[in-house]
């Protein structure tokens, strides 16, 4: 029998969105495992907290059909993405690419990461058409503004922007 196909998609998910969840729900073809990587990156100042987004991802792919049998773990880290790789036994990153911007910056990173460890492959997964546009960074400025998130996230993460939202207003 051969051994599973370990795959991890790796990203700070602040929030999910729709397009993070469509590259979750296709990824599922491509391996036998799926260990969604919620990283830290203290370089970008999160609008939810390391656990939350963590909680955000597990209540958000129970929501998957997993018809073939693909098992989908999520699981913080905080070390190098080699490493966090290793770690769970994984042969391949999967990363979503929006755009030609992204393409860019993610063959980079799939060249060090390839210098790091030779073992792992990258491969990339093109957003769908219908959620090319959608960036995390985006959907909290929209929403911090005013405006309707709920065609760019699950509504549950709606939701849960919206109480943040009303949190963080009631405190200033």
């Amino acid at each position: 029998m051969a051994e599973p196909r370990i795959g991890v998609y790796p990203g700070t998910f602040d929030p999910v969105t729709n397009g993070h969840m469509d590259i979750i729900s296709r990824a599922t073809h491509v391996v036998d495992r799926l260990v969604i990587g919620v990283a830290v990156n203290t370089g970008k100042e999160p609008f939810f907290s390391l656990d939350e987004r963590v909680d955000m991802l597990r209540e958000q792919v129970g929501t998957i059909a997993n018809g073939d049998g693909t098992r989908i773990d999520v699981r913080p880290f905080n070390n190098l993405l080699m490493h966090f790789v290793v770690e769970v036994g994984a042969k391949v990153i999967l990363r979503g690419l929006r755009a030609v911007s992204d393409f860019e910056y993610e063959f980079q990173m799939a060249g060090m990461n390839a210098r790091l460890n030779p073992h792992v492959e990258t491969v990339f997964l093109m957003a769908s058409e219908s959620h090319q546009f959608i960036a995390s960074r985006f959907v909290k400025e929209v929403a911090r503004l005013g405006g309707d998130v709920s065609h760019f996230v699950p509504p549950g993460i709606a939701a849960r922007i919206g109480e943040r939202l009303a949190t963080e207003n009631a405190g200033a």
